[in-house]
């Protein structure tokens, strides 16, 4: 996936969730954050990071921070962006699914998945789960509390049970990362829910990606440690 019109600012603050102030050639300009996370340990004011300019010319903000300098990481921090590196990577064929037929969003009970595929007669399900959190090389997820993330896990195990191939994949929006394992500090229950489905049938892939400033690809696969 690649953006159009990249250009570096310099962070300065983050009122809210969805807005930033960046310092743009010497003028504050405030942009929209592509990623309602906390993102404490990304947006540090001061780093350098990078901003798409807006097609719309209407938008109250002219610019959206899709990615940030971390001393020698450029790290992705736009959350749509995980969803679309992994739609592209499993049509590449790069993939181990060879799928016939691809669907994005497809809604199974009470859940929505962002990928469904049918593979010689199989019919499978993918969660994607963008990774912007890196402590020493090692990669976790979530950065915060996640209910809707618990839920996806256990219809997957539903799904799974029910004779459907259920896979979700961490997309690490970064690279030259050693492993993923769930954040349990930061959220104890999500990690025994990814054992949990692991032991029901549940596939787990952690996919770390090539990332520029203007664009991302699924590049590899790093080991999963639960």
């Amino acid at each position: 996936m690649r953006y159009d019109s990249v250009i570096q600012g310099t962070f300065l603050s983050r009122p809210n969730r969805f807005i930033a102030v960046v310092d743009i050639l010497g003028r504050e300009e405030k942009v929209h954050v592509k990623n309602t996370g906390r993102c404490r340990e990304l947006l540090i004011p001061g780093v350098c990071v990078f901003l798409e300019k807006s097609r719309n010319p209407a938008r109250k903000t002219a610019y959206s921070l899709i990615a940030v300098q971390k001393g020698d990481r450029l790290i992705n921090m736009d959350s749509q962006a995980p969803n679309a590196a992994a739609w592209e990577y499993l049509l590449s064929g790069m993939s181990w699914i060879k799928p016939d037929l691809v669907q994005r969003e497809k809604t199974y009970k009470d859940s929505r998945f962002d990928l469904y595929y049918e593979q010689a007669g199989k019919k499978g399900f993918i969660e994607v789960k963008g990774v912007t959190l890196e402590e020493d090389g090692v990669v976790l997820f979530p950065d915060a509390p996640t209910l809707r993330g618990l839920k996806h896990i256990k219809e997957l195990e539903n799904a799974a049970c029910q004779g459907y191939e259920a896979e979700i994949w961490f997309i690490i929006q970064m690279e030259n990362v050693r492993y993923f394992t769930p954040n349990i500090r930061m959220q104890p229950e999500f990690g025994q829910a990814l054992k949990d489905a692991k032991g029901n049938g549940v596939k787990i892939h952690a996919l770390w990606c090539h990332v520029t400033e203007d664009s991302m690809e699924v590049a590899g696969e790093v080991p999963v440690i639960l």
